[in-house]
C-alpha cells in the first residue's frame, strides 16, 4: 500500500461501516461486499473488480487488530495533512506531519531518513523499513494481493453401508446437497462414525479462496455374526461339552470366505480365543486376524438316557469346587 493512503483512503466509508464497527459486522460486511463485486461474478466489469479490490483492502487493515490501531492514529495524526512529490513546494510532503516534530534543518522542510525513523517508531516500526513491508500498509495476499480469502464452507454427508463393504472397501455414489451424485472411495477397514474428507470437493469461497471439503460420516451396520476389534475380526464359537472336555476339530466361519477348521484341545474352557492368522480385516497399514472365542453349549433338553449317563459322570467328576478360588480372592 502507498503511504499515501494511509491519509487519503477512508476505509470505514469504504466498506460503508462506523468506526465503531464490531469485528462480527466488519466481517459479515466485507463478506457480502466480496460476493457481490467478487470478478468471478462480473467478468469483464473492470468497475466491478476495482471494487473489489478497494473493499478488499479496506478489509485487510480494518480486520487485523494492529493494523487498524496504527490506521486510525494515522488517520487521526494526518488529519488535513498531504504528501507531495519532490519538488512541488519544495519541501518532499510530509509537511503537517513532520512539523510537528520540528525537524527542519536550517529553517527548511528538507528530511533526511532518521526524521522517518522517528515517525516510524510511534509504530513499531523497524529502522529502514519501507511502506508495504512489516505491518505498517502491509497487504495480506488474497485476491491480487488485496485482502484475506475466506476459505470456503465444508459440506457434510452421511451414508450407511454394510459390514462387509466397510471391512474390504468399495467406491459408492453419494448425492451432494446440489442433487449432483458425485463418487467416494470407502477405504478397506473403516470404521463405525469414521469420517472422510474429500479435499477440495465442498463450497467455493466467496471471494476467491481455497475452497472446502466433502465431509462424509460414514455409518456401518452391525454383521450378525463378526464384530471388530481393531484390524482383527472377532467370532463366538459354540462348542459342546463333550467336545470341550474330550477336544475336537471344528469349523470356523470367516468373512466373505470359505470356513476354517480349529483344533479345540481336550478341557478348552469357555472364554479361550483360538487365533487364524491373516483372516481378519486387510489394509494397507496390516493385515489382522480372526479371533474365535470358544463357548460351551449347555442343554436345554435331556432325554432320559442322556440324563442317566450325566448323573453317573456327576458320581464319577472330581469332587472339587470350581468356584473356590474365586470365593478366596473375593474375601481378600
Amino acid at each position: 500500500m502507498a503511504s499515501q493512503d494511509w491519509f487519503d483512503k477512508d476505509f470505514y466509508s469504504v466498506l460503508g461501516v462506523s468506526k465503531d464497527v464490531t469485528d462480527a459486522d466488519l466481517k459479515k460486511t466485507y463478506r457480502k461486499l466480496a460476493r457481490t463485486y467478487h470478478p468471478d461474478s462480473n467478468a469483464g466489469d473492470p468497475k466491478a473488480e476495482a471494487k473489489f479490490k478497494e473493499v478488499s483492502e479496506a478489509y485487510s487493515v480494518l480486520s487485523d487488530a494492529e493494523q487498524r490501531k496504527e490506521y486510525d492514529q494515522i488517520r487521526a495524526m494526518g488529519s488535513g495533512a498531504r504528501f507531495t512529490a519532490a519538488g512541488q513546494g519544495g519541501n518532499g510532503g510530509f509537511e503537517d506531519v513532520f512539523s510537528m516534530f520540528n525537524q527542519g534543518r536550517g529553517g527548511g522542510t528538507r528530511y533526511q531518513a532518521e526524521d522517518f525513523d522517528d515517525i516510524f517508531s510511534m509504530f513499531n516500526q523497524q529502522r529502514g523499513g519501507g511502506f508495504g513491508s512489516g505491518r505498517f500498509g502491509q497487504s495480506t495476499g488474497g485476491y491480487r494481493g488485496f485482502g484475506g480469502p475466506t476459505r470456503g464452507a465444508d459440506v457434510t454427508a452421511r451414508t450407511t453401508i454394510d459390514f462387509i463393504t466397510a471391512t474390504k472397501g468399495e467406491t459408492i455414489t453419494l448425492q451432494g446437497e446440489d442433487g449432483k451424485p458425485f463418487k467416494v472411495k470407502i477405504p478397506a477397514g473403516v470404521a463405525d462414525g469414521q469420517k472422510i474428507r474429500l479435499r477440495g470437493r465442498g463450497r467455493p469461497s466467496p471471494d476467491g479462496g481455497e475452497t472446502g471439503d466433502i465431509v462424509v460420516q460414514v455409518t456401518v451396520r452391525p454383521h450378525p455374526v463378526f464384530t471388530r476389534d481393531g484390524l482383527n475380526l472377532r467370532v463366538t464359537v459354540p462348542v459342546t461339552f463333550t467336545e470341550a472336555a474330550l477336544g475336537a476339530t471344528i469349523e470356523v466361519p470367516t468373512l466373505g470366505g470359505d470356513p476354517v477348521k480349529l483344533r479345540v484341545a481336550p478341557g478348552t474352557p469357555s472364554g479361550r480365543v483360538l487365533r487364524v492368522k491373516g483372516r481378519g480385516v486387510e489394509t494397507s497399514k496390516g493385515t489382522g486376524d480372526l479371533l474365535a472365542e470358544v463357548q460351551v453349549a449347555v442343554p436345554s433338553h435331556l432325554d432320559d438316557a442322556a440324563r442317566e449317563a450325566l448323573e453317573r459322570y456327576h458320581e464319577l467328576e472330581p469332587k472339587e469346587n470350581p468356584r473356590a478360588e474365586l470365593m478366596s480372592k473375593a474375601r481378600g
